[in-house]
């Protein structure tokens, strides 16, 4: 298992799509410091009291750039032809599955930790004393908000892989996650109640605020998930997703 891991390590590093994925989750901090400086300004001039958490604001990038790197960690290999070898390799399809799964897991929990900290840290140094909404709370207050942005970022990661194994094909996995993290929360607003908020509350980009023990806000009600529960939902997400994509993978030939 340790070759197969040390195998996949390899192919994720010398691929330039992993670095432009996690360049891209990266402008968070730019456009995080970007975003500091503009409302610092307002506070200064305007009197501005209250703003988004730039680690909070831009998260939906992170997201999604590491989702893609997700996906491209196994649907380059079927445009590529190298899912062949890689079967050849590893017969065990189960065993190839995981020695991904286990490689894009980790680098994406590290990388978006990196990225959130550092976004995080940035935000608060430039902010100062200015009281702007998101520098009045202590570290140790927002900890549990950036573990379970990293576990989101994560999760979709996974999301992706097993899609992209499900489907075969980098558009459609990515077209599926877009669908899972933007589009179905807006439909979700218009089932009629209690239903609207229920499901509100099981979805992806909703689970990171009820992990960090918050109510969930939604257009015509109010749902919580206690943070037990909303980490055990979130993941469910790529489990059921490597499950998907390993039963396509065994069923159907390279």
């Amino acid at each position: 298992m340790k070759a197969i891991l040390s195998s996949e390590w390899l192919k994720l590093r010398s691929v330039t799509s992993t670095y432009q994925t996690i360049g891209t989750a990266a402008l968070t901090i730019v456009l995080g410091a970007a975003w500091t400086l503009y409302v610092s300004d307002l506070a200064d001039e305007r009197g501005v009291r209250s703003a988004a958490a730039p680690e909070q604001g831009f998260l939906p990038l992170v997201q999604i750039s590491l989702a893609v790197l997700g996906v491209l960690a196994i649907t380059s290999e079927y445009a590529t032809g190298m899912i062949r070898t890689s079967l050849t390799t590893v017969p065990k399809r189960s065993t190839l599955l995981l020695a991904k799964a286990g490689v894009v897991g980790l680098a994406t929990f590290l990388a978006a930790n990196s990225i959130l900290l550092v976004t995080y840290s940035a935000g608060r140094l430039i902010a100062g004393d200015r009281a702007l909404g998101f520098n009045q709370t202590s570290f140790a207050d927002d900890l549990p908000m950036l573990f379970g942005s990293a576990l989101s970022v994560t999760a979709l990661a996974l999301v992706g892989l097993g899609l992209g194994a499900a489907v075969r094909s980098t558009a459609g996995a990515i077209v599926s996650v877009v669908a899972l993290l933007f589009m179905l929360p807006g439909l979700v607003n218009y089932l009629p109640p209690p239903w609207n908020t229920r499901i509100a509350t099981l979805l992806l980009p909703n689970l990171v605020p009820q992990i960090a023990d918050q109510h969930l806000s939604t257009r015509l009600g109010d749902g919580y998930l206690p943070p037990w529960a909303a980490v055990i939902v979130l993941l469910a997400y790529p489990l059921l997703a490597l499950a998907i994509g390993y039963y396509q993978l065994r069923r159907k030939d390279a």
